[in-house]
């Protein structure tokens, strides 16, 4: 396939995500090219940009690998993101924008709709631009990019399954909403962390001793496998 130079980063980071290249897999600038449809210029700034975020790491003899993380950092991201995601909808509530309200109430209606018809595709899709719209509505860049990668690592990290109730879990969204629109910075920061808690619930690791299992679990909670800070970068 052949991709804008300036989106190869972001092609490389979503096939890692999704498992196409492999953790510990080589990355070979050439054929990464050749599957892009690019140089191998655009490859090796995105490699760079890549192993700054933790997904790459080069090697000796090796060069370019899909990094492996361990189970602790696959615990501390989630807590990362238990920390930051009601921070941002805190700062939402201040700084929110009409626009931003309006995004974040037709998402709202249109997940709900979507979980009355029990489409769990859409949902997943829709969930992503909820959290997106509310990192932004932040007023805060950076808090907004951080929380974009956690997510992008996160996914690449855990299998999740849906909700069991997908219509509560869409009123959830809708009671932050109204939070954020009030301007009630503590309600809205008190009921994101509840309700990021209980997504994680659903979070089973895809890897090591403590793959297929919920990520409450102490297995993965009290794992003493060092911290890769390289993967911790932004």
């Amino acid at each position: 396939m052949r991709i804008p130079a300036h989106s190869v980063c972001t092609a490389i980071r979503d096939d890692i995500v999704s498992g196409v290249h492999e953790r510990g897999g080589r990355l070979t600038e050439e054929l990464l090219a050749r599957r892009y449809g690019v140089s191998r210029v655009p490859v090796r700034e995105a490699l760079r940009t890549l192993e700054a975020e933790g997904f790459v790491v080069t090697r000796r003899h090796a060069g370019a690998c899909v990094a492996e993380p361990t189970e602790q950092e696959a615990a501390d991201l989630l807590e990362m993101r238990r920390l930051l995601e009601p921070l941002g909808a805190s700062r939402a509530a201040q700084r929110r924008t009409d626009a931003h309200l309006k995004v974040l109430r037709g998402l709202v209606r249109l997940g709900q709709e979507r979980a009355r018809q029990g489409n769990s595709e859409d949902l997943r899709s829709l969930g992503g631009w909820f959290h997106e719209t509310l990192a932004q509505a932040s007023g805060s860049p950076a808090l907004t990019s951080m929380l974009t990668q956690l997510r992008h690592k996160i996914a690449w990290m855990y299998a999740a399954d849906g909700p069991p109730d997908p219509v509560a879990y869409w009123a959830e969204h809708g009671a932050i909403v109204d939070a954020v629109a009030r301007g009630d910075g503590e309600r809205a920061r008190t009921l994101t962390a509840l309700h990021t808690e209980q997504a994680d619930a659903g979070r089973r690791l895809r890897f090591g001793s403590g793959a297929a299992r919920p990520v409450g679990t102490d297995r993965v909670r009290n794992s003493q496998h060092p911290v890769n800070m390289t993967s911790l970068r932004h």
